[in-house]
């Protein structure tokens, strides 16, 4: 009885120890993949509105960088872009904080069409179910009457 738990005991640790090895690996993986292959640089400019986009584009092929919009009628925002593009479009979630009340997080879903040099800012239908807020998959996102296009500009 007791060879058998001392036995049970070992394979435990062994175990235990396996998965640890597993989880560190992951982490070196996770870290190749999050280096930026690329970095682009986006400006809009709509009336009093500007909006700065930055986006590095990773190892794994998916998106991630930072947004500020500045909005005449709102407080300025500022977050980070995670996402990854599908055909020419692409979505991603914008995970950002109100300058004037940082204490206070929000995320958004946004979808951006990539059209020549620029990245046009859609319009589309908004649902949140518990707590989440997603973009509505039956209905179109609107690319034509927008008020944001991003155009390239220069990474500071």
């Amino acid at each position: 009885m007791r060879n058998l738990v001392i036995s049970c005991l070992l394979l435990s640790f062994v175990g235990l120890q396996s998965c640890k090895k597993n989880e560190e690996q992951k982490k070196v993986v996770d870290a190749e993949a999050e280096k930026p292959v690329s970095t682009q640089c986006y400006k809009a400019i709509y009336e009093k509105d500007t909006l700065n986009l930055t986006l590095n584009t990773l190892k794994n092929g998916k998106i991630a960088g930072n947004m500020v919009m500045k909005v005449a009628s709102a407080t300025e925002r500022t977050g980070d872009i995670t996402g990854e593009f599908r055909g020419d479009t692409l979505f991603v979630d914008y995970t950002f904080v109100e300058v004037t009340n940082k204490s206070k997080t929000f995320k958004n879903p946004m979808a951006f069409l990539k059209r020549d040099n620029q990245l046009i800012l859609g319009n589309g239908t908004m649902q949140t179910t518990m707590g989440v807020t997603y973009l509505v998959k039956d209905k179109p996102i609107d690319f034509d009457r927008v008020k944001y296009k991003f155009s390239t500009s220069e990474c500071k």
